[in-house]
Parts: structure tokens; sequence; C-alpha cells
């Protein structure tokens, strides 16, 4: 099997605009074109990617996975490209930085602005991706610098712990509980609760902690995100507890945060690859951000 580059550039066209005539402006052909790019395409992978609804095509299960495999192919095309486009220029080059969502949202980004303002040869790519996809990217070249939860491992991947957090209960505006200084396990039993999935280190801590006090909530909701969690509890639909970085990010949209006890603690890492040395711009983004994440959490590491 053979595949076509232009295929495959047609087939990423496709999926990134949705529609055939998107793709032929992407790429610069003729629609005809594109429908006959992705016709050979299927007929060479022995796969059904697309399927027409009215006048749309809607990709297959098949065509998301394959999509997966194309878009990392096209990354590091991008780096090789940019790479490239440094060493024209001159420029001091390029820190690519993938972080899990709890710092993405907000704090991450601020911290990065003002970092730049300093730096004005810099250029920076941020990427917010849950914590497997961040070691994922860092272990495979694609983001020099990471930053995920500190329990997962990859062989490939050198971790260097980041001050802890305390976790903060988060309850929406004019709730009861918004009146007290300081939350307690026993002043969630029976409320409407807003969990974080399974897949979440802080899920496991939080439900410990409500199994050690035999108290039980109403599981009314999860979610893999804190954002999500903060989102549903501005809403009124229950409370949550969150890490203090996504907490701070709704203080002003109808989330009241207070502290909780007993403590539970937010844990991440930096992460950057055995194999190759971080860029000193790198080293000198964790050691800057580690400064400032422990001015934030009060060094309550």
């Amino acid at each position: 099997m053979s595949l076509n580059p232009r295929q495959i550039a047609a087939f990423r066209a496709l999926m990134l605009t949705g529609s055939a005539t998107g793709a032929a402006e992407m790429i610069n052909v003729t629609q005809p074109a594109v429908s006959r790019l992705i016709r050979d395409l299927q007929d060479t992978l022995g796969l059904r990617l697309f399927e027409r609804r009215g006048t749309r095509l809607m990709p297959t299960s098949e065509a998301l996975s394959l999509y997966g495999e194309v878009e990392r192919s096209f990354i590091g095309l991008d780096r090789i490209q940019q790479a490239a486009a440094e060493l024209r220029t001159r420029r001091a080059g390029v820190l690519r930085i993938a972080a899990l969502p709890a710092l993405a949202n907000g704090f991450l980004p601020r911290f990065t602005g003002r970092f730049l303002a300093d730096r004005p040869k810099l250029d920076l790519a941020l990427f917010g991706l849950v914590s497997h996809s961040v070691v994922d990217w860092v272990a495979s070249g694609q983001c020099d610098l990471g930053f995920a939860e500190a329990s997962i491992k990859h062989p490939a991947i050198t971790s260097e712990a980041m001050p802890r957090a305390r976790m903060l209960a988060v309850v929406p505006e004019g709730h009861r509980l918004a009146r007290r200084r300081t939350l307690r396990p026993s002043d969630f039993e029976g409320e409407a609760f807003i969990s974080l999935g399974h897949s979440a280190v802080s899920r496991f801590r939080i439900d410990a902690v409500f199994a050690d006090h035999d108290i039980s909530r109403v599981m009314r909701v999860e979610t893999p995100l804190s954002e999500i969690a903060c989102g549903l509890v501005a809403s009124g639909v229950g409370l949550s507890i969150c890490d203090p970085f996504t907490a701070g990010e709704y203080a002003t949209r109808g989330v009241v945060s207070r502290p909780f006890e007993p403590a539970i603690w937010f844990e991440f890492v930096a992460l950057y690859s055995t194999q190759r040395s971080p860029p000193a711009v790198a080293r000198e983004f964790i050691d800057t951000f580690l400064t400032h994440v422990k001015t934030f959490s009060g060094d309550c590491g």
C-alpha cells in the first residue's frame, strides 16, 4: 500500500474545514480534485472515511482515529518548517510547552505573557492538554517542556516536582456554605457534588477524605476537567473541590472558594525528555515558574 501525500493533505484539510469546498481552498486545488483524492485514499486504505448526510460529509469513527495519527505527522513537519524559519531569521528560538488544563486555563498563560515580555526574541507555543497527553507530547519531542499531574511516570521523561498547592472547596454564590470561612467533609453531607473523573489522581484523594469521615455526597455530575466543574458550580448544580488555580479563574464568575479541612494537595511536575537536555530557556522557564507558583501557593508544599 502506497500513500500519496496529496491524499493525506486532502484528508487533513477536509477534517479541519468540514467541507470539500473549504478543503479545496485550503490546499489550493479544485473541489472535484479533493473528492477524487479522498476517494482514492479510501480505496488505498480499504476504509470508508466519510459519509454523506444531506449536503455535508461526516467523518466516520475510522476517519477520526486516522486523523489523530495524521495530525501528529503534520505537527512534526510544521516543527521542521518552523525551525528552518528560525535559522533564516536568526531568532532566539521557540519554546514549546504543554500543560494540564488546571494551569493552562489562565494561570500559566498570564505568567507566560510576563515571561515573554522580558524576552522579545523568543517565540512560544502553548498547548492545553490532559496530563497523559502532556507526557506523550514531551516524550515524542513535540514539546520541549510540560506540566502534568505528579503521578504519571514515563521512562523517556524526567520530572521535577513543583510546589504543591492546597485544593479548595468551591460553592455557588449565595449558597449557605459560602458564608463559612472553612469547609469540612460534614458540610457536604447530602449535598449534590460535582466530581472529577476517575482518571484524575485528585479524585481518589478527595473520595478518600469523605470515605474516612463517613460522609455521603450526592454524586450528581462527573467531569474530567476542573474548569467544567467550576462552571457547573457557578450554575448552581452542586458543590465541588478543585485546584486553587482553576478556582481563582472563577472567583468573579459566580463561584466562591473556601479552604477545605483536612488538607487535600494538588501536586504537579515539570517534565522534559531524558533523551535531550532541555533548552536553556526551558530551564529558565521552570525555575521562574517554580518561584511564581511558590508565591501563589504560599509555599504550602
